[in-house]
């Protein structure tokens, strides 16, 4: 019985008392005089044991409210703080619930406060570190070797290589690619780092860690624990070519380095400019995707496609799944002579996957795709124009190579490509009248913003707003949107490499016609004027749409004089 000792069993009872009284030791049993003491020691003392369950119950701020009570000055215990700790808070009279709440309420703005203040100095630092990354050699100079980024990371002890990754390029698409491969293997439960470029407002979200860019403090940290290994990269090659670790380069051993930290599951990594010379290409990624390819960065990549698909088809790797969207001919003839080179699989939009359907919706659209594996039906795409859908079968298909190659949970891939976004892509800003913010810098990316505007908006008036950098085809731009637009306001990027806008102004008479063309330097006047000329002074206009295109960079100072975060 619960309570009652062991030893309280009499032998006697069985044995008969005759008989211990004959042997008063019998073998196997307790000599008498000692059963007391051996009760005494087997009863428990319930007022000193406590469960553990009521042990759990201790709050950390209980903990803490002891330890100060225990280790006061010498005056002894604060009352005040013994009479919380017993959750007696009468001393501090009738009003001690106001009392209590102000405190507490001040504890709070404190916390607060320090909060804002670290935040500040990490930011700070976060800005610190971001000019003397970028007073670098700029990442759209593309330096033939891959030494310095390899050296690098070698020192580091190859974090590249810690992770499988999926690698994209291509000219246009890419970054919206990326980023839906990022979202869909997220869905999947896979714990993923994506490195993307440029960015469009933060530095911070070209490094993503789950979805999410990299915090301030996880910044810091990474700039700081490889920035000693930078700088002797840096001292070795100023002593033999003269050359240090560039802009995108010290971004990419960043990336690698806050990847392996975490750590992730997979990198989705987009290439900066090409392929083969691109920082990026010291990845030995198990999938690789090819999206459109066409005429952009000729300076550094070659006048024809030929040579630009050289480039790019450089990421394909021995044994590598290529999942390459549609191309020209050209270009495809380069990517499938490399994959042949080396063993790699090629899965072409069109042959091996594909968009079978494409209905529009409210805020994007309705698609079903075709894979090597499966079929996957009503995928809805918050995201508009045809491209998108192409982008978003071009993901499907990447994350299931990645996969294994069998069919995906349709469910999962629902979940997925919902959340996709893509920033600074055909992205709505505001509404009444419609400002749109797109990206688009070369032709081809010109051409399909036209086409997905006349789709996917329903506007009897679109003026656009433009500005470019100086090494851009502003000709050839103009010229594919000049079918879709009204007229044209021309503006003014910040940046050593933008085009003064009254000399892309002069191009833009030449095809619009003079009186199509406005100019307004300043970027937010440029937008107030397109909205007036859109709706022309009258109530009772059509429906306008303001679109404002020709660089990353235009597209990401948008969102920041319009305080929207990416």
């Amino acid at each position: 019985m619960a309570g009652e000792s062991f030893f309280t069993h009499d032998p006697n009872e069985e044995t008969g008392g005759a008989r211990a009284q004959d042997d008063p030791q019998l073998h196997g049993t307790i000599p008498a005089d000692l059963i007391p003491y051996l009760e005494e020691a087997d009863r428990a003392d319930e007022e000193d044991l406590v469960s553990d369950d009521e042990q759990e119950e201790v709050s950390e701020r209980d903990l803490a409210l002891e330890a100060l009570a225990l280790n006061s000055m010498l005056l002894g215990p604060d009352p005040s703080i013994v009479a919380e700790l017993e959750g007696d808070y009468s001393q501090w009279g009738e009003d001690w619930e106001e009392e209590l709440a102000e405190r507490r309420a001040e504890d709070a703005h404190r916390e607060a406060l320090d909060d804002a203040a670290h935040t500040a100095a990490v930011l700070e630092r976060v800005e610190e570190i971001y000019q003397k990354i970028i007073a670098r050699v700029p990442e759209h100079q593309v330096q033939p070797t891959l030494d310095r980024v390899s050296e690098t990371l070698d020192i580091l002890g190859d974090p590249q290589n810690s992770y499988p990754s999926v690698h994209i390029t291509g000219t246009n698409g890419k970054t919206s690619t990326t980023r839906m491969i990022d979202a869909l293997l997220g869905a999947f439960g896979v714990r993923t780092g994506r490195f993307t470029s440029p960015h469009l407002v933060d530095v911070r979200e070209r490094i993503t860690i789950e979805g999410d860019s990299i915090s301030p403090d996880e910044f810091v940290r990474t700039w700081e624990d490889i920035a000693p290994y930078i700088e002797m990269v840096d001292r070795a090659h100023g002593e033999t070519d003269g050359t240090k670790l560039s802009f995108f380069e010290v971004f990419t051993v960043m990336a690698f380095a806050a990847f392996a930290d975490h750590p992730v599951d997979a990198a989705v990594v987009e290439v900066g400019m090409g392929g083969r010379w691109d920082a990026t290409n010291v990845i030995d990624a198990g999938v690789g995707v090819i999206m459109p390819i066409a005429i952009d960065h000729e300076k550094w990549l070659g006048s024809t496609i030929r040579e630009i698909a050289e480039e790019k088809a450089g990421i394909i790797k021995p044994g590598q799944i290529v999942i390459v969207a549609q191309q020209q001919k050209e270009a495809l003839r380069v990517i499938e002579e490399r994959a042949a080179q080396v063993d790699a699989i090629v899965r072409l939009e069109g042959r091996d996957y594909e968009v079978l359907d494409r209905q529009l919706g409210v805020g994007g659209q309705m698609i079903t795709v075709r894979t090597p594996a499966a079929v996957y039906e009503d995928v809805f795409v918050p995201l508009f124009g045809d491209y998108q859908a192409s982008n978003a079968a071009a993901a499907i298909a990447a994350v299931e190579a990645f996969m294994g190659g069998r069919a995906l949970d349709a469910k999962v891939v629902e979940a997925g490509m919902l959340s996709a976004t893509s920033p600074g892509r055909l992205q709505v800003v505001r509404h009444s009248p419609t400002i749109i913010v797109d990206a688009a810098h070369n032709p081809a990316g010109a051409h399909t913003l036209g086409e997905s505007i006349s789709e996917a908006f329903d506007f009897e008036r679109v003026v656009g707003v433009y500005s470019a950098m100086g090494d851009k085809d502003i000709e050839g731009v103009l010229g594919e949107v000049e079918p879709y637009l009204d007229s044209i306001v021309i503006t003014q990027m910040p940046g050593t490499r933008a085009k003064p806008a009254e000399e892309i102004a002069q191009i833009a008479r030449e095809v619009f016609g003079s009186d199509r063309v406005d100019v307004q330097e300043d970027i937010l006047e440029a937008i107030a004027t397109a909205v007036n000329l859109g709706e022309s002074g009258d109530e009772s206009a059509p429906a306008t749409g303001v679109v404002v295109f020709g660089s990353v960079l235009l597209a990401g100072e948008v969102l920041r004089l319009m305080d929207i975060r990416p």
